[in-house]
Order: structure tokens, then sequence, then C-alpha cells
């Protein structure tokens, strides 16, 4: 039987999504292949983690999940066969769920759905008149592939595309990387997997792009934020002025007001100026940190205005 996966992320059942994204970026980080080197133990640790984000990140497949657990997949099957028996009884307690027998419980994670007697051929009414036999005869579909892939901050702020290799195959694939993108987000390309055994009768696997965004040396990301640093001369800081704050949009540039007294290390936010949220509408933030700026060299007149500063602030 696979891990609970959210003893996986290490989050409780009741997680919010946002808990469950921050625990699975967290963890994406700390196994991924680039990071990890090719550890085959990490590696595994990897694909678990993927698995139980994509399944917990997703409000259906997480309440298919919540209900049937290991068998989350054949829900809408498991659906049909509770509304045509009135129920299972006598299997165990993993979630309640009604029907003509009542509050009865079945327990699909720890089941062996080959030993429950004639469960096969009630899975059988469903695919067809040949019952259980036939269902479990039916051909599998192809194999999924997950495939491991780079890009820039920049390029997971634009989007980008790439070619990939697909499996046993050797066939190139172009596709492409959506805007928002971060470390170990997970992309789906539906039928783009290995082909099935039975290519006449079944349909190929799908394809995962698991994705790791490089540090970038002008920005570092929080989430969906962008923090960047801004060199701001002490004249400006004092009497205040405008600085220019980068962004990844390109342009020359934000021009952002700094007030008089400005401190180094102050945090200004530029709403909506950050990463382009992923499968999400809108973005981030860009917090430019104030840095204040001294001339690498002084002019004799500039020495001579801060020798009277400094005779000012000394009260001499």
């Amino acid at each position: 039987m696979s891990r609970d996966f959210y003893q996986v992320l290490g989050v409780p059942h009741d997680a919010s999504n946002r808990d469950i994204t921050s625990a699975y970026r967290k963890l994406a980080r700390q196994y991924h292949p680039d990071v990890t080197g090719g550890d085959r133990d990490a590696e595994a640790r990897f694909k678990e983690i993927n698995s139980a984000h994509d399944v917990l990140s997703d409000e259906k497949k997480r309440a298919a999940y919540n209900k049937w657990g290991d068998q989350w997949e054949h829900a809408d099957q498991l659906e049909e066969l509770q509304r045509q028996r009135g129920g299972f009884g006598g299997f165990g307690s993993h979630q309640p769920f009604g029907g003509q027998q009542g509050n009865v419980h079945f327990d699909f994670t720890n089941a062996n759905l080959g030993d429950l007697g004639d469960i096969g051929d009630i899975f059988g009414s469903l695919f067809g008149a040949h019952g259980g036999a036939r269902a479990a005869q039916a051909p599998h579909r192809g194999r999924d592939i997950e495939h491991n892939l780079s890009v820039s901050l920049r390029e997971a702020f634009r989007g980008a595309t790439r070619t990939v290799q697909r499996g046993s195959s050797g066939s190139r694939l172009e596709v492409t990387i959506p805007p928002g993108v971060d470390s170990g987000s997970r992309i789906k390309i539906s039928g783009k997997g290995e082909e099935s055994p039975y290519p006449a009768q079944a349909q190929p696997g799908d394809l995962y792009l698991i994705v790791h965004v490089d540090d970038d040396p002008v920005f570092k990301r929080d989430g969906d934020d962008l923090r960047v640093q801004v060199d701001v001369p002490v004249t400006t800081a004092a009497l205040g002025g405008e600085a220019v704050v980068p962004t990844l949009s390109g342009g020359g540039g934000l021009a952002l007001r700094i007030p008089p007294g400005t401190q180094s290390g102050r945090v200004f936010r530029l709403s909506g100026q950050g990463m382009p949220r992923f499968k999400r509408a809108g973005r981030g933030d860009i917090l430019a940190e104030v840095s204040l700026k001294l001339p690498n060299q002084l002019t004799p007149e500039q020495i001579n205005l801060y020798q009277q500063l400094r005779d000012l602030e000394s009260g001499d």
C-alpha cells in the first residue's frame, strides 16, 4: 500500500491549499534531482512528493482521495457501484457513505480488490457483459513519463518552449512552459507518454514535466513575489526623489518615489509587478529594498560638503 499523501507532504488532513502548496514547494526544492545529484532514493521521494501534490492540490481529486483512498482514480466507477448496489458493507472503515443499507463503510485503502469475492463481477457489470473477467483482461494504457527540465527566472516569467525526448521511443516533442512556473511545478501533457502495448485499443500515457527554476542574479523569488535591491544615493534618501526599480517586464524599469528621510533596508511594495500566478489569474508583487549608495570617489567639493554635514550633525 502506498503512503498516505498527507504524510508524504507532512500536512494534516484539514490543511489548506496554501499550506499544501507551501509544503510541496519546500520538499520539491529539497529533493529535486538537480539538487540531490541523481540520488535514487531522493529521486523516488521526489516522484512521491509530486504525486501527492498532484492529487491534493486538485479539489476534485482530493475529495475523491479523501473518500476512496488509494482507489481514488476509480471514484466514478465506485460511485456508480454505490448507486447500483446501495452501498457496501463489512469492508473496513475508511470513509462513511450512505446507501440503502444506511451508514456503512468500505476501505479500499487496506483492501485487495482481488480478494473481495464477487467485487470483480460487480465491476464487470459496469464495463461489459462478460463481468470481472473482461474488466481484468482490458488492455492497459501506456506508461506515464516524467521529464525534468530547468528554466531561467525570466523564462518562468514569460513562458518558454523546450524540446524533450519521449521515453524509450526516442521521439522528440516541443512543449510549452506556461508563465508562472516555480521549482517543483508539474505540467501534464495528456497523451504524450509511452504508447500502449495495445495501441489500437488503449490510449498512450501522459507526459509530466517537472520544472526547476534557476536562481537569478538580480531577483530573488518569494512565491509569486520578487525581491530586488535598489541602490539609492544618500542625497536622494535624505532629501527625497525617485529611483528606478528593475522588472522582468523590461522597458527600463519602474519609477519609485523615495520620500525624504528614507532609511537603508526599507522595503517598498509594487503591487502586481511580480511573477504571473501559475494556473491562476493575476501576478504577485515586487518588493524593492532600499540600499544606500555612496560615490566610489568623492570630489574635493563633495568632501567639503560632507565635512560640513558632519559638523552640523555633531553640533560643532
